[in-house]
């Protein structure tokens, strides 16, 4: 994590279709989104200087809008462009990159027709989303009080930033408990996620993984799927009941950020960070590594 405030650092931010100095790149106080939260936000991975999957991401930035009904001025391509252009001038090698598209100031209340949308690229060196020794012993998750929403309540497939209240909140509280993460259920009761990851778990071999009908179908969900059908292992995407979870041998979180996280405990259960965990986290970790093709 960063050791310095997000907002003094040198560096450059992109913000809508200009490089601006780190420290200037600044929105009204009646924009929109801070009162309304719409926005729509992507996180994206950087390895050795190249983003990884950025097209799949500017793609889903594009889509969130969509459901958002926000009309972004920028196609895939150019989004693409600009991720490219934020790491370079802030000469990322391992990082993070974060585009977000949001409404801007033009009009006050709920209708939102006469807002501009506007369109924010920030990139930073960032490591592990979290610690050496969580990676090692796996990170510890309490079940929140909060639950994602139905899809007929909430645009609970597009990465919007009103989403992540609940999240904040949930992740707030399990720290508090000494706990380092959340584990969410959904409006039904059934195992869901945790506040920015998605979950599996293995059983008797098994990858085992809620089904995404109320939450994002992760990048890195997707892509750790396929790894693990080309490593011979029989993915089951389901509905998991939170009592099951004490039938799994390993559990592991997945994420742009987290990237493959083994999971140590879940409330009073405990788990061991296992073989399919660490083969799948070595394969992920040649592929987003491996070099670019000529």
């Amino acid at each position: 994590m960063a050791t310095i405030p997000y907002d003094d650092r040198d560096g450059f931010i992109w913000m809508d279709g200009e490089m601006l100095p780190w420290r200037k790149a600044k929105v009204h106080f009646l924009t929109h989104a801070l009162h309304y939260g719409s926005g729509v936000f992507e996180g994206i991975r950087a390895y050795n200087g190249q983003p990884f999957k950025l097209k799949e991401h500017s793609e889903r930035l594009l889509e969130g809008c969509k459901i958002m009904d926000m009309k972004c001025p920028y196609t895939a391509d150019e989004l693409s462009v600009a991720c490219m252009e934020a790491v370079k001038s802030n000469n990322v090698v391992n990082g993070y990159i974060r585009p977000l598209a949001w409404r801007g100031a033009e009009q006050m209340g709920v209708a939102a027709q006469q807002t501009k949308i506007h369109v924010g690229i920030a990139a930073w060196d960032w490591g592990s989303y979290f610690s050496a020794e969580a990676q090692e012993k796996g990170i510890t998750l309490k079940t929140s009080r909060w639950r994602r929403p139905p899809p007929d309540s909430a645009p609970v497939h597009a990465k919007a930033c009103g989403l992540y209240m609940i999240c904040t909140i949930s992740k707030h509280e399990s720290e508090r408990a000494g706990f380092t993460d959340a584990l969410m259920l959904d409006y039904r009761g059934r195992v869901a996620e945790l506040t920015g990851a998605n979950f599996f778990m293995v059983v008797n071999g098994e990858l085992h993984t809620p089904e995404a009908d109320c939450f994002l179908n992760g990048i890195t969900r997707r892509t750790v799927m396929d790894l693990a059908r080309q490593n011979g292992i029989k993915v089951v995407e389901r509905a998991i009941m939170p009592e099951e979870l004490k039938t799994a041998q390993e559990c592991f979180a997945t994420g742009t950020a987290a990237e493959i996280t083994p999971i140590g405990k879940i409330d009073e259960m405990t788990y061991q960070v296992g073989p399919v965990t660490k083969l799948l986290r070595d394969a992920y970790g040649t592929l987003v590594r491996a070099p670019l093709a000529a």
